[in-house]
């Protein structure tokens, strides 16, 4: 029987130990990426979110025509085509300062407005978007606190609207404001708006946010023209094309 070298012995157990020290940190590694606290998908959707306003073409965050089926009152259609585009800005001065202020702890990586009329043009809708620079935590606890505090039906809330000279949206201004909605999104580090008004120019003095002038029983003028139909119809399918849009781009290859 051969007696084994003892260098050839002490080689061998180098690379045993070698070799599960490696398997080991390979191991240790997976369980650190794998923490149940780090959400890869989520990450991704916040960077590709935050991205959106300068590397989604233009057409496809605010698209030329917005089709509304039952979008209206009564679930009535409705067609919205884009005005224009305001350049893309920061906040200060595009929103009134309490507004900006509620939305001071997300703050305000860029800011991008689009105006609509709908197929008659009696009436415009400004819709933005505020791309912020929280994480999901920050958003969540903006979207809890808008909810809990009923800040989206504060009138002196509401978003400034994108006039548009030589437009139906050409008197557009604070005054013009009837109806409007918000909405902090969790998914993306977005919020969502949109002001409504009456395409002559005519001042409200009763502006009514859009969910309690789409009810049945609203009387005020904005309910009776159905700008609150107009606030929520522009702004949700606005904000479905940006959901679908981040999705497509954060979708994972098979």
């Amino acid at each position: 029987m051969r007696t084994r070298h003892p260098f050839k012995a002490a080689a061998a157990a180098v690379c045993v130990v070698l070799g599960l020290g490696l398997i080991g940190g390979a191991a240790t590694g997976s369980w650190l990426i794998s923490d149940s606290s780090a959400d890869p998908a989520a990450r991704s959707a916040y960077t590709v979110g935050r991205d959106a306003w300068h590397s989604v073409p233009l057409d496809t965050l605010f698209p030329r025509t917005l089709k509304g089926d039952g979008a209206g009152p009564g679930g009535a259609d409705r067609v919205w085509t884009r005005i224009a585009v305001a350049p893309d800005s920061g906040c200060a001065g595009a929103l009134d300062p309490l507004l900006l202020d509620t939305l001071r702890p997300v703050g305000c990586a860029r800011l991008l407005r689009a105006t609509y009329t709908d197929a008659t043009s009696s009436s415009v809708t400004t819709v933005g978007m505020v791309f912020t620079e929280a994480d999901t935590a920050a958003m969540r606890t903006l979207s809890t606190r808008f909810a809990g505090e009923h800040l989206d039906a504060r009138s002196d809330l509401m978003p400034r609207p994108y006039a548009v000279k030589d437009s139906p949206a050409a008197g557009f201004g604070d005054r013009q404001r009837a109806s409007w909605t918000v909405h902090v999104l969790t998914e993306v580090p977005v919020v969502m708006f949109a002001v409504s008004g009456f395409a002559d120019g005519r001042k409200v003095t009763d502006p009514q946010p859009a969910e309690k002038a789409m009810a049945v029983n609203a009387t005020t003028a904005a309910a009776q023209a159905g700008l609150g139909h107009e606030a929520k119809g522009v702004a949700d399918r606005v904000e479905r094309g940006l959901r679908r849009t981040v999705a497509d781009l954060t979708e994972k290859p098979e």
